[in-house]
C-alpha cells in the first residue's frame, strides 16, 4: 500500500440533519450550461417523442427560439445542483412534491439552483436520522426561475457518523 493512502483521512461528505434549521438557504454550487447534446441524448434515451424537445422548426412553428429542452432534463440537472449541498450525507430519497416548471429552458441556457429548508422532524422509526424537506428553486442565467419543487429526503444524524 503506498505510505499516502495510510496518512488519509476519511472525511464525511455532505451536511447531518442537526445542519438544517428551517430557513437556512443554499445558493448550490456553480452550475451547469445545457446543451443540445445533452438534450437530444436525454430526450431520446428516456423515450420522449414530443417534438418540441427535438424539432427545431416544429418548436420555432409553436413560437420558441429553439428546440425546448426536456423539462425532466432540467428537474434532473436542477435536482442534481443540489445533491453536494444537501442529501449528499445519505439517506433515503423521499419524494418530490408541487414540482412547477415556470419557464422554458432552451440549449445554451445555464441552470443554477438554491434551496431553503422548509421543514424538519425526527424520524419516529429511527433514532439516528431526521426528514427534511427543502424548497428548490431553479433558474437560468437571466435569474429567471424556470422551475420550483419541494423534496424530502431521510438525513443522517451526526451521533449516525
Amino acid at each position: 500500500m503506498p505510505e499516502f493512502v495510510s496518512r488519509a483521512v476519511l472525511k464525511p461528505k455532505g451536511n447531518r440533519y442537526e445542519d438544517f434549521e428551517i430557513g437556512r438557504r443554499f445558493d448550490h454550487h456553480w452550475g451547469r450550461t445545457i446543451n443540445h447534446g445533452d438534450n437530444s441524448f436525454f430526450t431520446t434515451v428516456t423515450l420522449h417523442f414530443n417534438p418540441l424537445y427535438t424539432n427545431a422548426e416544429f418548436a420555432r412553428a409553436h413560437g420558441h427560439p429553439d428546440v425546448v429542452v426536456n423539462p425532466m432534463l432540467v428537474f434532473t440537472t436542477v435536482f442534481g445542483l443540489t445533491v453536494e449541498d444537501l442529501s449528499e450525507g445519505g439517506g433515503a430519497f423521499l419524494g418530490v412534491e408541487e414540482l412547477r416548471f415556470d419557464a422554458p429552458v432552451y440549449p445554451g441556457d445555464t441552470l443554477t439552483a438554491r434551496s431553503t429548508v422548509a421543514e424538519r422532524r425526527e424520524s419516529s422509526s429511527n433514532k439516528n436520522m431526521g426528514i427534511v424537506t427543502w424548497h428548490t428553486e431553479g433558474f437560468n442565467q437571466n435569474g429567471e426561475r424556470v422551475i420550483e419543487f419541494k423534496r424530502t429526503n431521510l438525513v443522517n444524524k451526526r451521533s449516525a457518523a
